[in-house]
C-alpha cells in the first residue's frame, strides 16, 4: 500500500518518495551530499508532512492522530519554514 511503502522510505529515502519537483530546487542549489539534505530545514519539514499524512491514513481509527493535533503540527511546519512571517499576513 502507499502508506506502507511511504512508511518504510522515511526518513532516509525522502528525496526518491517525493515529487522531483518538490525538492528539485533544494538539491540544485546544494551538492547532492545526503548528510546536507538530511539537515535541509525544507526537507525535514517535508518528512513531518510524510509522518502527518501516514498518522492520518493509519488503518486504525484508534491510531490516526486528532485533527486539531494535525493543525497545531501544520502550523509549527509553517513556522519553521517562514519564522519571520507575520501572523496577520497569513490569516492567522
Amino acid at each position: 500500500s502507499l502508506h506502507n511503502f511511504v512508511k518504510a522510505a522515511l526518513p532516509e529515502q525522502i528525496i526518491e518518495i517525493t515529487d522531483p519537483i518538490l525538492v528539485e530546487e533544494r538539491v540544485t542549489r546544494r551538492t547532492p551530499d545526503v548528510k546536507i539534505l538530511r539537515n535541509d530545514r525544507h526537507l525535514r519539514c517535508l518528512n513531518s508532512l510524510f509522518e502527518i499524512g501516514l498518522t492520518c491514513s493509519a488503518e486504525s481509527p484508534n491510531e490516526r492522530i486528532d485533527m486539531s493535533d494535525v493543525v497545531t503540527k501544520l502550523c509549527s511546519i509553517r513556522d519553521k519554514l517562514h519564522p519571520t512571517r507575520l501572523r496577520h499576513e497569513v490569516g492567522t
